[in-house]
């Protein structure tokens, strides 16, 4: 299930899928069913056990999902060894020495793996069923509208929680299957570095390969069909990062169509359409990064009485399913397919279902990062948002060229923008570009959860020089904003009064 199989990825399986499990007896009626174990799914288990009621886990692959497995956790941690490398190489400006071109890939992939199975008995098998929860491997489907059977065991539940996620999909490219190409989920599972490396779609993950494979020393292509990488975020954000992409070596083809995908030797070769001509490329891997599918085959919801759709499984705001004794959390069931916000829906969930509760996804704040570098960070509406909702705002941005502390590290490519619903100063939405955007943006997602506004920020003291006081520059511009005309003059007669 994770290659290669080395001591570190025998470890990992160990706790997120040992073969030694043996799924215990059903004990009674469970108060939640939860089905599928990664953030949304463990979050609901562990939060519902420790409030004492009787749970049990479903997972048919590995603990922890694609978060632990494939996604967050080893993109990351080959991110950080990718900037390592770049940082060491290009050391110069600073004065500090530059290390000799050509680093050692597979030590940094080794890394990847052994950090990751030191973070797996977080989400493993014996931790939850240590926590009283009994933990089933296997393929859960639902029999009825309050019964799961997994491993010839039937599960009867007061409620349950599907969280099965999504997966990487791939779009339906002539002989794609023949020739071979990898996705977030196997990516991590390479030992050699491949000396050339198309990734098809600009979204976050196919930016964040990009520009980490180049500077490991790939020769990078992007094929991409849109005009722009990133379409979902600002702009002028996604224009800094192109320039960025483009500055480490990274081909980026815009308006592409591709047409098919063949094999040639060694070589895996996609032909594509651009600019009214057909072109070629080669490569040694090709990595799809153009979207996901919800993992929603093989469950039974049709049994359980649960609408679903190709986008996934269908909720009302309190993630209640067709059926009102199932919910769902996650990327199986929201648009926002991060770790944060499938922790955030599962608290939702235990409230809602165990608790009678009424809280609503609607109401959440999620902000969410790219970890390109410079990394872009963004929480709530961008303006042609607030626009469509009928809320007028005002833009501030300050350029991180502006804040000190970026400049004396070298890292003043970028800016903040926040928007603020006018003749208030609540926080509609803001985005950020800086090299520690994702560490940033939670001062301004704080903001917005608790209504904290432009005027409590700026009354705020922010350590000098760090590069989060491009946030309370944004504070200071605002509330100079509000010296009006007529501000001014009331001003200028008190003081000659005073003079």
């Amino acid at each position: 299930m994770i290659e290669p199989l080395d001591r570190h990825n025998r470890t990992l399986i160990d706790h997120v899928h040992p073969s030694d499990w043996t799924n215990p007896q059903p004990a009674g009626r469970y108060h939640l069913v939860v089905v599928g174990a990664g953030t949304a799914g463990l979050v609901s288990a562990a939060g519902a056990a420790g409030l004492g009621a009787r749970v049990a886990l479903v997972e048919r692959h590995l603990m922890g999902g694609d978060c632990l497995n494939v996604g967050c956790v080893p993109s990351k941690g080959i991110i950080g060894a990718s900037r390592a490398w770049h940082a060491a190489s290009n050391g110069g400006a600073l004065g500090a020495p530059e290390a000799p071109a050509g680093g050692d890939f597979a030590v940094a992939m080794e890394r990847m793996r052994r950090l990751r199975a030191g973070i797996a008995p977080n989400d493993s098998v014996r931790r939850f069923s240590e926590l009283g929860i009994d933990v089933f491997l296997g393929g859960g489907r639902f029999v009825a509208s309050d019964a799961l059977e997994v491993d010839g065991k039937r599960l009867e539940f007061r409620r349950a929680v599907i969280a099965t996620g999504a997966r990487a999909s791939a779009p339906p490219i002539p002989g794609l299957e023949e020739t071979g190409y990898l996705t977030n989920e196997t990516v991590f599972s390479l030992e050699r570095l491949p000396a050339r490396f198309v990734v098809v779609g600009a979204g976050p993950i196919g930016c964040e390969m990009a520009q980490a494979f180049a500077r490991f020393g790939s020769q990078v292509t992007i094929l991409d069909a849109g005009t722009h990488v990133l379409p979902r975020e600002d702009q002028d954000a996604a224009a800094i990062v192109q320039a960025s992409l483009t500055a480490d070596g990274v081909d980026y083809v815009p308006g592409v169509k591709v047409t098919s995908a063949s094999r040639r030797g060694e070589d895996r070769v996609l032909a594509y359409e651009s600019s009214g001509k057909t072109h070629e490329v080669a490569a040694d891997e090709i990595l799809i990064a153009v979207g996901r599918a919800p993992n929603v085959e093989g469950l039974g919801l049709e049994d359980a009485g649960v609408d679903y759709a190709a986008d996934g499984v269908r909720v009302d705001d309190r993630l209640r399913t067709s059926n009102p004794r199932i919910y769902a959390a996650g990327d199986i069931a929201s648009a926002f397919k991060f770790t944060h916000s499938a922790d955030a829906q599962a608290r939702i969930v235990i409230q809602n279902a165990l608790f009678f509760g009424r809280a609503k996804a609607s109401g959440l704040v999620i902000p969410w990062c790219t970890y390109t570098t410079p990394e872009v960070a963004h929480v709530g509406m961008h303006p042609w948002q607030a626009e469509k909702a009928g809320i007028k705002v005002d833009t501030v941005k300050i350029d991180l060229g502006d804040v000190d502390r970026a400049i004396l590290d070298g890292e003043d490519e970028g800016f903040l923008k926040v928007h603020v619903k006018q003749g208030s100063d609540r926080i509609v939405g803001a985005t950020l570009v800086a090299h520690h955007a994702g560490d940033m943006i939670g001062e301004l997602s704080l903001a917005m959860t608790a209504g904290v506004g432009m005027s409590k920020i700026a009354a705020t003291i922010h350590p000098y020089p760090t590069q989060a006081e491009v946030i309370k520059k944004a504070a200071d511009t605002w509330r100079r904003g509000k010296l009006t005309p007529t501000v001014k003059k009331i001003f200028a007669a008190y003081f000659r009064i005073f003079s």
